[in-house]
């Protein structure tokens, strides 16, 4: 039996920090996975930029109210949840995913927390566990599931590696220059011929 294991962000919606920095036209927070591999230094340097700015949850969660998952994804993620079992391996938030989780129809989403002060100020992030995604592959392994596995940066590289069969999905140029082996989809159609592949 097989799993999916997608990443969210970049493959099944936009990316939220880049929706919210162009909303706010403060450009530092345009940085994602795809420019710093190290997930806990990117969420710092994050999290001091709203706190030097002043935002806080509410003011994010408004801008991810207004968007919508990518075009082509809420009919890809029906069909595919018909035959494989999906499981959203995620280094956003509750907090952040949920509203464009219900346009999807709640697909099974791992992905990890915030700590929220009373007055909105988001205090720090709560690691669901270091390197989840490649973890998560490997119980599932364990569960005698084959694991095929698609994400676009460098914080899936974990989840991609270890997988039964893995590949990119629209990544960018730099990480497809370093890992030349790992196939390219590019359009949600490729992307499901792939995982339906014998």
């Amino acid at each position: 039996m097989q799993i999916v294991c997608l990443d969210l962000e970049g493959v099944l919606i936009p990316e939220i920090w880049v929706a919210f920095a162009e909303k706010t036209q403060v450009e530092e927070l345009k940085r994602t996975t795809r420019d710093e591999p190290d997930y806990q230094k990117l969420m710092d340097y994050r999290l001091n930029i709203l706190d030097k700015h002043g935002f806080k949850l509410p003011q994010i969660q408004e801008v991810i109210e207004t968007l919508e998952p990518l075009p082509g994804a809420i009919d890809f993620v029906s069909k595919l949840r018909e035959s494989r079992e999906l499981i959203i391996l995620s280094d956003t938030f509750r907090e952040f995913a949920m509203p464009l989780m219900k346009k999807l129809d709640f697909p099974t989403l791992f992905c990890h927390e915030l700590q929220i002060a009373e007055d909105g100020k988001i205090q720090k992030v709560k690691i669901r566990l270091a390197d989840h995604k490649r973890k998560s592959v490997q119980y599932f392994q364990k569960l005698n599931f084959e694991v095929l596995a698609g994400g676009d940066s460098y914080n899936d590289l974990g989840m991609l590696l270890t997988a039964n069969r893995c590949t990119f999905f629209n990544p960018p140029d730099s990480i497809t220059n370093e890992y030349p082996d790992i196939r390219v989809c590019k359009t949600y159609d490729d992307l499901y011929s792939f995982i339906v592949a014998e």
